[in-house]
């Protein structure tokens, strides 16, 4: 995931297009200089919802996997290609948003006994500190707020590459993926099964799946 400051960006829907990657090199143990390729990265971006996926699964039933979404949300995203320490990152998501897939049950998730959406409209995430891991692995930690409740996850961040596609737009993927366990966050709903275990998992991944453009600077 990106960088944030608190300015909103509008969603910008180009097509999206394949084209060459721009790696990181593996940092060694002396702390190696980052690409000087990267340096040109630096600046403001935001995530283009058309082209990524904001998105959930959790095991139901004990045997299968139910999947997820948030369509709508801001976001603001700060990558430093120098110093990645300084990269920074801010999600909010409106959580009546959520799509399943199944009409009943994003209804139930946005009710009392899950998200409480008139209660709690928004989730958010917005980040601490970024850390190179190495190549092109980052962890990036951060506090998500959910019903109210505000606690420290971490990120598993992978850089994906750069183009620029055939709009012009500058686009640079970076893929994220934290588990969670949601009783943290007072998500406390659940049914017991009659063979045991629980209709729903309290064990949460959560998944960003980002196609970030260049912020355009104001005129």
């Amino acid at each position: 995931m990106g960088i944030f400051s608190r300015r909103h960006s509008a969603t910008i829907e180009p097509t999206s297009a394949a084209g060459p990657r721009t790696p990181f090199p593996a940092a060694d143990a002396a702390g190696a200089a980052l690409d000087p390729a990267l340096r040109a990265l630096t600046g403001e971006w935001t995530i283009d919802r058309p082209h990524s996926r904001i998105g959930f699964s959790v095991r139901h039933a004990m045997v299968t996997t139910v999947r997820g979404a948030f369509a709508d949300y801001d976001s603001a995203l700060y990558f430093d290609g120098a110093e990645p320490s300084r990269s920074r990152a801010e999600l909010v998501i409106r959580v009546a948003s959520v799509d399943t897939g199944v009409e009943q049950r994003d209804a139930h998730l946005i009710g009392t006994d899950f998200f409480d959406a008139g209660r709690w409209p928004e989730m958010a995430f917005r980040s601490t500190s970024t850390t190179h891991e190495g190549g092109e692995s980052f962890r990036m930690t951060g506090d998500l707020t959910i019903r109210g409740v505000t606690r420290p996850v971490e990120l598993q961040l992978d850089y994906l590459g750069s183009v620029l596609d055939p709009f012009g737009y500058e686009r640079a993927g970076f893929d994220a993926t934290t588990t969670i366990d949601r009783t943290d966050w007072g998500l406390v709903y659940n049914q017991r099964l009659e063979a045991g275990g629980a209709m729903v998992s309290e064990k949460v991944r959560l998944q960003f799946d980002i196609s970030a453009i260049r912020a355009v600077p104001l005129a």
